[in-house]
């Protein structure tokens, strides 16, 4: 069995790598790919020993050739990524790039692999009307590793039940008891702090603004079936429920498990289905908690969130605004361009710019976010 593991120097991809090395080590990786990172992507490289591996930033290539003179892994430049994935089959694919590049590989990806672990949520939010199309036509299975959307897999693939709602668990990030003027001089270091969850910077900040549920209510429509107006978000500060599921027979049913990726990774990998009596203390018990508190969405504190609450999300166009629009946003905050408490006025402002075109395919919204972003950059000059 071997695996092609997409942002294999991130949080997800370090994490999957470890739980191979000490868990499966029958699987065998044969493409890692990193964005820049090339001395971590090289630590990789002489644990794993990978057939190849693809470094996006082309500027340390050289650096990372002259280290690999003495293996036998072979570089893939990304510009042929594509080709090679549509030349080849693997039986397993983590994808975890952050932000709308991770569309890029998309659909080499569900050609080349026959399960998808699934973790870049811009993708299926720019491009779920197309994923479960390439996923049927490859005949490829999708994992969600989301928490909230591995939560609601394993509740829907289990139970055959009708629900009124579907709610699925926000923690609030570090600010939840932040008051609205403290939120005028939060930092970029403050923001990237989450509470529960170890993640990159752009899911951490996204988690604090709530544009992270935004999203993956998108995911949910789309992966699930789930209507809209049946999707709501409830914050839950504990992070123990990752979902929960209201049913029509006056019952709920609640998923949950601690707060660890290590779950959701450990079980896309373990075919089995048998878990290591050593990994027990990862089961979440109820008498290590004295409360589990649930909050409606403030919508002042969270003003993003009333932003997405406005857009059709029926429109794929507006969707696709708002996530890129947030990409946008998040790395202006990261780089003092736009303070913290501008971010949702960021993309209310690029929400209200229109745009006709068409995305009925993976090139398309790939040109129609470039173009997007550029637009967007050249009218918020005011920021």
């Amino acid at each position: 069995m071997n695996i092609n593991i997409f942002g294999s120097t991130g949080n997800i991809g370090t994490k999957t790598l470890l739980i191979i090395k000490n868990n499966f080590p029958f699987i065998k990786v044969n493409l890692l790919l990193a964005n820049k990172n090339y001395k971590k992507l090289l630590t990789q490289v002489k644990l794993f020993k990978p057939k190849y591996v693809c470094l996006n930033d082309n500027t340390k290539l050289p650096l990372l050739k002259k280290k690999l003179v003495n293996y036998r892994t072979k570089i893939i430049l990304s510009c042929d990524i594509n080709e090679y994935l549509y030349k080849s089959k693997t039986e397993l694919t983590i994808l975890s790039i952050s932000g709308y590049n991770s569309l890029n590989y998309l659909e080499a990806i569900l050609f080349n692999t026959n399960n998808l672990g699934l973790v870049s949520k811009e993708c299926i939010v720019s491009a779920g009307h197309l994923l479960k199309k390439f996923s049927k036509k490859n005949n490829t299975k999708i994992f969600p590793l989301d928490s909230e959307h591995y939560s609601l897999n394993y509740l829907f693939s289990n139970k055959n039940f009708q629900y009124n709602n579907v709610y699925l668990t926000a923690s609030g990030g570090p600010f939840l008891t932040y008051n609205l003027k403290s939120l005028e001089k939060v930092t970029f270091k403050q923001a990237v702090k989450h509470p529960k969850w170890k993640m990159g910077y752009k899911n951490s900040i996204d988690s604090s603004t709530l544009a992270n549920k935004c999203l993956e209510l998108v995911e949910a429509h789309y992966l699930f079936d789930i209507p809209y107006e049946k999707l709501k978000i409830i914050i839950h500060p504990e992070a123990v429920i990752h979902s929960i599921v209201d049913c029509k027979n006056l019952t709920s049913i609640m998923n949950y498990f601690y707060p660890d990726m290590f779950i959701p990774i450990y079980n896309f990998l373990n075919s089995k289905n048998n878990i290591d009596n050593e990994y027990l203390n990862k089961k979440f018990e109820f008498n290590q908690t004295n409360q589990l508190n649930f909050y409606k969405v403030d919508k002042n504190k969270f003003p993003l969130f009333n932003v997405f609450d406005q857009i059709d999300k029926n429109s794929k166009i507006d969707v696709i605004k708002f996530n890129c629009s947030n990409e946008i946003a998040v790395n202006l905050f990261k780089f003092n361009k736009i303070k913290y408490n501008q971010i949702h006025q960021f993309i209310d402002n690029s929400l209200s710019l229109d745009f006709n075109n068409k995305v009925n395919s993976i090139n398309d919204i790939v040109e129609f976010q470039q173009y997007f972003k550029e637009i967007v950059l050249q009218k918020n000059e005011i920021f």
